[in-house]
C-alpha cells in the first residue's frame, strides 16, 4: 500500500538515496516492458529473431466487401451459343445458355452476337442486352 513516509522520500538529497554505493536499484526490473532501440542499434536483432515485430495490426476488411465479379462478354458468348446448339439439335430455335450455372456473375457489351440466343444471368451492361435483343434473343435475369 503507498504511503509518504517511503525511503526515496526520506533520502532525497543524498547521493544514492538509501541503495549502497554500487547497486542502485539493482535486479528490480525496469519500467515497462518497452523494447527500446528496435528501429535503430537493435535492428538486426528484429531482422534476425523477429522479423514480424512489426507485423500490421488493426482492422481488416470483410471478404464480401472484395468479391471478385467474373464477367464474360458477348463475343465469348458466341462461342459458348455454338457449343449448347450441338447438345440441344432441334429443341428450341435460341438455345439457353445459363451463365450463372457455369460460373459468370456479369454479362458484358464487348463484341457482337450474330444468332438469337436466350441467356440466363445475374446481371448485364445495358448494350448487352440491346445487342442480345437486336439479334432475335431473349434475356433471362435472376431478380
Amino acid at each position: 500500500m503507498p504511503h509518504k513516509l517511503r525511503k526515496i522520500r526520506k533520502k532525497r538529497g543524498t547521493r544514492t538515496q538509501g541503495y549502497g554505493r554500487v547497486g542502485q536499484h539493482r535486479c528490480s526490473g525496469s519500467l515497462g516492458g518497452r523494447k527500446v532501440g528496435r528501429h535503430k542499434h537493435l535492428w538486426s536483432y528484429v531482422i534476425r529473431y523477429e522479423p514480424d515485430y512489426f507485423k500490421k495490426t488493426g482492422f481488416v476488411s470483410p471478404k464480401s466487401l472484395g468479391k471478385e465479379i467474373k464477367t464474360i462478354n458477348l463475343g465469348e458468348l458466341e462461342e459458348l451459343a455454338q457449343k449448347v446448339v450441338y447438345k440441344e439439335k432441334g429443341r428450341a430455335k435460341a438455345p439457353l445458355i445459363d451463365l450463372k450455372e457455369l460460373g459468370y456473375d456479369k454479362l458484358l457489351g464487348k463484341g457482337q452476337v450474330t444468332k438469337p440466343v436466350r441467356v440466363r444471368v445475374a446481371s448485364l451492361s445495358e448494350t448487352a442486352a440491346k445487342k442480345i435483343e437486336a439479334a432475335g434473343g431473349q434475356v433471362l435475369t435472376e431478380e
